[in-house]
């Protein structure tokens, strides 16, 4: 009885959560109808104009490694764009003086990031997010401040909405920018690869794959493998946003042949005709949740479906013997 209070339980807290992911979807369609308007297309490619005649413009491109990106270099950045800025606005054009004294233009690439100085008191940031060795989205952060001394705010950007940019904003910018620029390239890529496993597993096992759900960042995935076997049921949530494996992971199987088998048949009718009433206990598959806490989500899916046929033989034959 305790199993079975236990199960149904569980099976509760399935409905809440495919109804919340419902939900999400919903939410999803209204946003991104709103997200593909003319406006936001415009942001980006303005910014991407803008970044690509800053580093057309360019004197040099330096490449940082481990220490060499720290808190002294992006305080030279800050007052090199400082210095322009008062330049141009004491002068009306900068080009009048002489180029002698003119600050080089330097681009600073830091692992999937590039750093460079945009007109007036601006920095800008350009996130290059890629999946497997191929590139995928760029995205775009400037930050501005009013002198040298206060501290830099996000003026605009190009990162999804559902993403706590501001959140972090308001924790990090003004105590520790280094960090700040660092953990929203980690959001980015946590995200776009959440976001293309997912994706990969559609393409790859659509055909097997029937409800699939996800929160809008991706930290949140279930979906249901129905085949004349078994039904399984994957939950994946993953612990923070920078997450790429999941923290806390449960697949449930129902072996559907050995229900069949010991069901009488009025209630094997029951159950062809989709009464809930008749589905039996589910099992939680422990080789399951270790593979997709430690595998990419189309690696542990392959390792699941590989390894499954066995699994349930196992299962028939211990419910056969009890």
């Amino acid at each position: 009885m305790g199993e079975m209070s236990f199960m149904h339980e569980e099976d509760t807290r399935l409905e809440t959560t495919r109804g919340r992911f419902e939900n999400v979807l919903k939410r999803h369609a209204e946003l991104a109808e709103r997200l593909s308007r003319d406006s936001d297309k415009m942001i980006f490619e303005r910014l991407q104009k803008e970044f690509e005649a800053a580093r057309a413009s360019q004197t040099q491109e330096v490449t940082l490694d481990g220490e060499q990106w720290n808190d002294g270099l992006l305080a030279t950045i800050r007052e090199r764009v400082h210095i322009e800025a008062d330049r141009k606005a004491m002068s009306g054009n900068i080009n009048n003086f002489p180029e002698s004294h003119v600050e080089e233009r330097i681009t600073y690439r830091v692992g999937n990031k590039v750093i460079c100085c945009l007109e007036g008191p601006r920095i800008g940031i350009q996130y290059e997010t890629s999946f497997a060795g191929e590139p995928c989205e760029l995205y775009h952060c400037v930050l501005e401040s009013k002198s040298f001394l206060e501290k830099m705010t996000v003026l605009e950007h190009t990162i999804p909405f559902f993403l706590p940019i501001r959140a972090a904003e308001n924790d990090l910018l003004s105590s520790n920018a280094m960090r700040f620029i660092d953990y929203v390239g980690e959001l980015l890529q946590a995200y776009v690869d959440r976001r293309e496993q997912v994706r990969l597993i559609k393409e790859l096992y659509g055909n097997q794959i029937g409800e699939l759900y996800h929160s809008l960042p991706y930290h949140m995935v279930e979906f249901v493998v129905d085949d004349s076997d078994c039904k399984l049921i994957v939950t994946l949530r993953y612990g923070d946003l920078v997450s790429v494996l999941p923290t806390r992971v449960r697949v449930l199987v129902w072996s559907m042949h050995q229900s069949k088998k010991n069901m009488s048949p009025t209630i094997l009718s029951r159950k062809e005709n989709g009464s809930r009433g008749s589905q039996p206990n589910p099992t939680r598959l422990s080789y399951a949740e270790n593979a997709l806490k430690t595998l990419s989500l189309p690696e542990a899916y392959a390792e699941i479906v590989l390894n499954l046929p066995q699994t349930l033989q196992q299962m028939y034959q211990l419910r056969g013997n009890s």
